[in-house]
């Protein structure tokens, strides 16, 4: 409620800040029209002789409320008030002056100093430029720089608006302001008042959300904290660590506290998702980070972020990959080769045990160290010159202190001699004004070298490849190609005979991984498809497809598919293409159970 009704009235405050500004940067002079606008003359004795206002009341035809005396330019009226308007009245004769296109204009020009000429008068009923008067009145418009506009009383002849080219400008902030849309007057419309409502109420949800995210644990020090018990299993049941904790912290800083680190990308910050574990016993509510990164049939079954799980009693959770959450292993950089300007492939030669433990989909945790670069410490080839030329990199990259960074297999360890082969994405950071650092895990992988060491964690991760001979779908993008692709190879090497349809997205050709390999796949496996999708190419015609993958996707096959509840989903890729087909799939019917990805938070 917070987010939504907060970008409603953001919006809101951004026209209210912007109207508000230019409304005090305009002329105030030239907004309320005091330019090319005649000062009032001096006043004149009334002519003697003239008829009484008595004798204009008296001989009215219709009840006077009211009778005034002036000069109508070098003529004495009487402007008389009664319930159907206003008339004037000769002061001398006594016969009605009617205010035609003649006086009009005449009226206008006397009240006028700039250099324009008048244009033809138009009478009209109403207008927004004159909305505070009540009656027909004339236009007449006048050619100079400022295009000012003089509006006339068709019925008393008075001089009502000077209106200009600035002036129609701050009406329009003015109605911005004011969210008077139709009449451009009423400051208390219900709009406005809905706005101010709903400012108040996003301000209170802020102070309420600002009170919950503290806990009065956080105020206490460690060691005045009650001890709390964590139990950590691996899911067959089998303990693996207990370890002390202080009441109030997060399952996530405990076990790092004693040097037992959970996969994670963002350093427990919600954002990343990957430290999920299981509750055992009747898990806590979830909580929105919860709810984002995690399917409905997890958070029913207790699973947890555990960065967001808070160790307030005597706790259990189980841990997906168990002990090799916290074995090391050291591997050599076997082969580094460029496959794309910013996907690279990186081969490490690992210890026999440690290698034959991972299963396509899964994905192992780089121990990224300490360190100081320079950005030509990162080689690339000549062909990608023009590519990486454009990037606004610093002169020195640096990680201050070690961490750690998730990267899934891209080829299954038995096709690739028993090593590990990687798919990393370079991470440029932002680079535009409000940039972004680079990516401190692909920084030290592409400074890597043939021989180079490497610290590991894994196997781990659930994205696996389902049992049984269901149809498969394959849906990917950037980096998403590494764990598709090994599961891929997994499928055929194993003799699968079912359909197998893999679409990938790249923006480019030349950013597209493995392209001739997928097509020599599809030419020797008549049940394996391959479709390549780019979303900014030109070349497409020829015999490549255009748009978005999983649009595509839907409309050269998941739209027309028999039965697509027969089929198995497996999706990788950015953020906004995996949102983006999940919630396709969502809308098609596809069961939850149907679907296995996984999110690289990219």
């Amino acid at each position: 409620m917070h987010k939504w009704l907060g970008l409603l009235v953001g919006l809101q405050l951004v026209l209210w800040m912007t109207s508000g500004l230019m409304m005090s940067l305009l002329d105030h002079d030239k907004v309320q029209g005091h330019t090319f606008r005649a000062h009032a003359h001096a006043e004149r004795p009334w002519p003697q002789g003239l008829l009484s206002p008595t004798q204009m009341v008296a001989a009215s035809l219709t009840p006077v409320r009211s009778v005034s005396a002036r000069w109508l330019l070098e003529r004495p009226v009487y402007e008389l008030a009664g319930e159907k308007g206003v008339r004037l009245v000769d002061a001398d004769s006594g016969r009605d002056v009617i205010v035609d296109a003649t006086l009009a204009t005449a009226l206008a020009a006397a009240s006028y100093t700039g250099n324009g000429n008048p244009a033809a008068p138009q009478r009209l009923v109403k207008t927004l430029e004159a909305r505070d008067h009540e009656g027909p009145l004339w236009r007449v418009d006048f050619a100079d720089a400022e295009d000012t506009t003089v509006y006339v009383s068709a019925q008393s002849g008075a001089v009502l608006e000077h209106r200009n080219s600035t002036w129609r400008l701050f009406d329009v902030f003015w109605m911005l302001h004011i969210m008077d849309y139709t009449g451009r007057k009423n400051f208390n419309n219900p709009l406005v008042i809905m706005m101010g409502v709903g400012g108040l109420w996003m301000a209170l949800c802020g102070i309420w959300l600002l009170v919950a995210s503290f806990r009065l644990s956080e105020f206490v020090p460690r060691r005045w904290r009650r001890a709390r018990e964590l139990a950590v299993f691996d899911p067959d049941g089998t303990r693996l660590s207990t370890v002390e904790a202080p009441a109030g912290d997060s399952v996530y800083l405990a076990l790092a506290r004693q040097g037992l680190q959970l996969p994670s990308n963002c350093g427990g910050g919600q954002s990343c998702g990957l430290c999920e574990v299981r509750f055992r016993g009747n898990a806590p509510e979830p909580t929105s980070a919860d709810r984002a990164h995690l399917t409905e049939s997890k958070l029913k079954l207790g699973y947890r972020l555990a960065c967001n799980l808070r160790v307030d009693t005597d706790t259990q959770v189980e841990v997906t990959g168990g002990a090799g959450l916290w074995t090391e292993h050291t591997a050599t950089v076997e082969s580094v080769r460029a496959v794309t300007p910013f996907l690279r492939e990186i081969v490490l030669k690992a210890p026999p045990a440690a290698a034959t433990a991972f299963r396509p989909g899964a994905y192992l945790q780089i121990h990224v160290p300490d360190y100081s670069l320079r950005k030509h410490d990162i080689a690339h080839p000549d062909d990608h010159r023009d590519e990486w030329s454009a990037l606004d990199l610093p002169a020195t990259l640096t990680n201050k202190e070690p961490v750690r960074r998730s990267y899934s297999l891209s080829l299954p360890v038995e096709k690739a001699g028993g090593h590990l082969t990687l798919l990393a994405r370079f991470s440029p950071g932002r680079q535009d004004k409000k940039r972004q650092p680079v990516g401190k895990g692909s920084t030290y992988l592409y400074s890597l070298k043939a021989g180079d060491p490497v610290r590991f964690s894994g196997p781990f991760g659930d994205f696996a490849l389902k049992t049984g001979g269901r149809e498969k779908i394959f849906i990917g993008g950037g980096a998403g190609m590494a764990p598709l692709r090994a599961m891929v190879h997994a499928c055929l090497d194993a003799g699968a005979s079912e359909r197998i349809h893999f679409w990938y997205g790249a923006r480019h050709l030349r950013e597209a991984p493995y392209v001739e390999e997928m097509a020599e796949l599809a030419r020797r496996y008549p049940n394996f498809s391959w479709h390549l999708v780019l979303s900014e190419e030109a070349e497409c015609s020829a015999g490549l497809l255009k748009g978005l993958v999983h649009e595509i996707a839907h409309a050269k096959l998941l739209r027309d598919h028999p039965d697509l509840h027969a089929c198995d989903f497996y999706l990788c890729g950015p953020p906004a293409m995996l949102s983006a087909t999940r919630q396709l799939l969502q809308r098609l019917g596809v069961a939850e159970e149907r679907i296995a990805f996984d999110d690289f938070k990219i």
